[in-house]
Parts: structure tokens; C-alpha cells; sequence
């Protein structure tokens, strides 16, 4: 497996293992793991998308973070973002890491990623 790849993988399991080790994965009253349940992945994809929108709020109004008050709150609630993709990966037993490394080359070579492309009339602006 690629390096960079590898060590994304590092980084999931270490989340995921952060979150199983508090119960996130725990059905509280069953005790059950909730991967199984079908509203789980749903429910963990839209936290990951409320830490993105919070990313943008802190950056929209300069804030710094609340709970890491020497950092951006946009640098902070974009880690939480990360620590929520890693964890969803790692429960999912995803290889995020092979993922990434693989999307990062694809996107390398797309035409409509390079700079004469994306200035373009119908070009991808942003």
C-alpha cells in the first residue's frame, strides 16, 4: 500500500478507536453496535456536514474556537470534520486512506481541474 495511503488508514483507526473507546458505537440501551442500525451512516454524515457548516460560520465571522481558544475556529471545526470522516471510515472499514491517495491522482489528470480549463466559459469556477 502507498505511504501517504497507509498513514491516512493510521489516522482513521486511531479515530475510530477515540470514538468506540467513548460508546459512540454503542447502542446505550441495547448495547448493540450501531453501525448495524440503518439510520447510523445517515445520522454520522450529517454531523460531519454540521462540523463543515461550523467551519464556515467561524470563518465567516473570524471567530476563534471555543475550546481551543489559541486556534481559528474554522481550522478547528474542519479537524472535527476530519475526526468524523476517519471514524465513519473506520466503522465502515473503509480504506479512505487508498481512497484519497487514488482521487488525489484521478484529479491530477482531469482536464477540468487544470487552470486554462477551468477559466473556460463553462469551466469549473469553483
Amino acid at each position: 500500500m502507498n505511504f501517504t495511503a497507509n498513514c491516512l488508514n493510521v489516522v482513521r483507526d486511531a479515530c475510530h478507536a477515540a470514538a468506540v473507546k467513548s460508546g459512540w458505537w454503542t447502542n446505550l440501551t441495547t448495547g448493540g453496535r450501531v453501525i448495524d442500525e440503518p439510520h447510523v451512516v445517515g445520522e454520522k454524515l450529517m454531523l460531519i456536514v454540521s462540523e463543515v457548516a461550523e467551519a464556515m460560520e467561524g470563518d465567516r465571522k473570524n471567530l476563534m474556537d471555543d475550546h481551543l481558544p489559541h486556534r481559528p475556529m474554522v481550522e478547528v471545526e474542519l479537524a472535527d470534520a476530519m475526526i468524523r470522516i476517519f471514524d465513519l471510515a473506520g466503522a465502515m472499514n473503509l480504506d479512505i486512506g487508498g481512497a484519497v491517495v487514488e482521487k488525489m491522482e484521478y484529479n491530477a489528470k482531469r482536464e477540468d481541474h487544470k487552470i486554462e480549463n477551468r477559466l473556460s466559459d463553462n469551466g469549473k469556477k469553483y
